[in-house]
């Protein structure tokens, strides 16, 4: 028995063919669909990339302990596992995080492996232009943090060595893949895993793609839009998304290859393939880009899902039953005939992919810090933290590091041994708390909503996440699959609540956790409490300063972010300043987000002003 899995990166569901686009040209994503069962309820779990990869091996939900990082000594690995019975693994890659601090645990619990270098400002080639001071390419993000000037420059760099199509990544990526199946086809018990960056931003490809989707467009090069709102003008914006579309175009014909090997060699007898993603993407949708720093729409988290089994031999049908991440290792591991660690919380999907069997009842998914959020396939519950606390958010490990770089010394420091988790196998894991505040010269590193460290200290950018409150939100998949109307209904919120509960419970959950999104673990969550929560949290968020001026709720968020970037010493000052600068503003009317972002000038250091702005106009945003 064979299998092979193709993971692209950041595909959005919504851009391809099979499941309803009409615009985007993907012919073997369609080609597949008739070749294979297509999920239409799968979910992510853990996001973004590592923590998804991480559920790729563990089968297990992730995001409620820590944050990016590496696999851990308790960690049961899926290709590993496939390893130690006999099966190889082999993963074929040109994913750059694998090879950071925060990955780097993962390509070794394969039996082989391959890297492809180049993708997104991997720290690859380097030519003079490096050292150079100006940078004309880079985007609106890259102006705030010197280190993501750095990333454009290797991008741009890399991209001269990357000029023709079969020099890019995904091409070499998906030729090393295909010369696996070539020199392996005739072996059994092994698995492939062709894992490939793209169509992850920047939307590098070419020519031959983006002449698939003419469109008017005379600014800048811009194939690598920011973590944030929605800003550019209208053809800038359809411009982006073409460049994404012509990317997944060329994703598409890549896909094919593995598609015509499958044929080519009469694998369809044997080998079981997967082809799925690790999260989606936005590109525009409910006025946000990407991923990280807003809800976690159903174009992020709602994603692609094919699977052809051998056994069955089932094609060109749907399956409707709810899925996630975390089903995937334990599919291949019962594939293989291996049984599942007792930790697995997936459940292989023989059974759904026969008789579209209902496996389970919900699907749980979410960031690190942010909302914790669930769907029933009918209601997605988005449940936001009601209080800000660093003491409400540890980092539990015993790997710790940050995407690009160790824990600093600051933050070891305060960590204490705490007693085992059920999955820790017997193992006390490190319990590191949250920062206090967020000092803007503690930064480090921000790439794409991720947190790294310089000199001054490390935090990871989960601490910006959880200042930026964004609200509980209900809404219903059926009535309004583009999730433009919130729910006001306490008895269906109140049901979603109690599931929640559950499923944090099942996933042994820190109890903090429960106290940071206000719900009780050990109560039953009634439509009274719902209204009454919700009643609190709008009392709960607004600040002490000017408490007879009326507040927008995107004002509040915004001035408990800007607070949060000042020293903790110097908080009571600052909020004098403010409130003063406020008073002679807003008498007479609301206090807008506008209002607070207008003090940054008068509380926050000039270097480090721009960089602020950005972070606290993300945690001003409501929706």
């Amino acid at each position: 028995m064979k299998a092979i899995m193709v993971m692209f990166d950041s595909l959005n569901r919504k851009m391809l063919s099979p499941y309803g686009c009409d615009w985007t040209l993907t012919p073997n994503f369609q080609r597949l669909a008739k070749n294979s069962v297509m999920f239409t309820n799968n979910y992510a779990g853990s996001l973004p990339c590592m923590p998804a990869r991480r559920e790729l091996h563990t089968g297990r939900y992730n995001f409620l302990h820590r944050s990016w990082g590496p696999m851990e000594p308790f960690d049961d690995s899926m290709p590993e596992i496939l390893k130690n019975n006999g099966v190889h693994s082999h993963l074929v890659s040109d994913h750059m995080h694998y090879w950071e601090d925060g990955g780097a645990t993962y390509h070794t619990r394969y039996g082989s492996w391959e890297i492809v270098r180049g993708q997104e400002g991997d720290k690859w080639k380097v030519l003079p232009e490096l050292f150079e001071e100006t940078d004309e390419y880079q985007n609106d993000e890259a102006r705030f943090f010197k280190s993501k000037r750095c990333l454009d420059k290797h991008d741009r760099i890399n991209r001269k060595y990357m000029d023709t199509e079969e020099k890019m990544s995904m091409a070499l990526t998906f030729k090393n893949g295909l010369e696996f199946i070539d020199n392996n086809r005739e072996a059994d018990n092994w698995f492939l895993q062709i894992e490939c960056f793209d169509p992850h931003e920047p939307f590098y490809c070419t020519d031959e793609f983006k002449a698939i989707y003419p469109h008017e467009y005379h600014g800048k090069l811009y194939d690598w839009p920011p973590y944030h709102q929605v800003t550019e003008d209208e053809q800038t914006q359809s411009h982006i998304k073409y460049q994404y579309a012509a990317l997944m175009s060329m994703c598409d014909k890549y896909l094919g290859k593995v598609l015509d090997t499958m044929d080519r060699y009469r694998l369809w007898e044997d080998t079981m393939l997967i082809v799925c993603t690790d999260h989606g993407y936005l590109l525009g949708e409910h006025g946000w880009w990407s991923k990280t720093v807003m809800p976690v729409y159903d174009e992020i988290c709602h994603t692609p899902l094919f699977i052809y089994d051998p056994r069955s031999k089932v094609r060109n049908e749907r399956r409707n039953a709810l899925t996630q991440l975390i089903d995937i290792p334990a599919t291949i591991l019962d594939y293989f005939g291996i049984g599942l660690p007792r930790d697995m919380q997936g459940v292989p999907l023989k059974k759904v992919i026969d008789n579209d069997v209902q496996i389970r009842e919900c699907a749980m998914f979410g960031f690190y810090g942010a909302h914790i959020n669930i769907t029933d396939g009918t209601y997605v519950y988005m449940k936001a933290p009601i209080s800000d606390s660093p003491e409400l958010l540890s980092e539990y490990t015993l790997m710790p590091a940050h995407m690009r770089s160790l824990f600093s010394v600051n933050e070891i420091k305060e960590a204490t041994l705490c007693e085992p988790f059920t999955f820790t196998k017997g193992c006390g894991v490190l319990k590191i708390p949250g920062r206090s505040n967020i000092n803007p010269n503690d930064l480090g590193e921000m790439l794409n909503g991720q947190g790294s460290r310089d000199d001054a200290g490390n935090i990871d950018n989960n601490s910006i996440i959880y200042a930026a409150n964004l609200g509980d939100k209900l809404y219903n998949l059926i009535t309004d699959p583009q999730q433009n109307i919130e729910l006001n209904d306490p008895v269906a919120e109140a049901r979603m609540a109690n599931m929640l509960i559950r499923m944090m419970k099942e996933n042994d959950c820190p109890p903090e956790q429960f106290a940071r999104i206000g719900l009780n673990a050990n109560g039953v969550i009634t439509p009274g409490d719902i209204s009454l929560l919700r009643e609190n949290y709008v009392k709960l968020h607004m600040p002490d300063i000017l408490a007879d001026y009326e507040w927008s709720i995107s004002a509040a968020n915004t001035f408990r972010a800007l607070i949060n970037f000042t020293q903790k010493k110097e908080r009571g000052c600052a909020a004098k300043i403010i409130s003063d600068r406020l008073e002679k503003r807003c008498r007479g009317k609301m206090v807008e987000a506008w209002d607070v972002l207008d003090t940054i000038s008068d509380v926050i250091p000039e270097k480090n002003r721009d960089m602020v702005y950005y972070f606290v106009s993300l945690s001003g945003r409501v929706n």
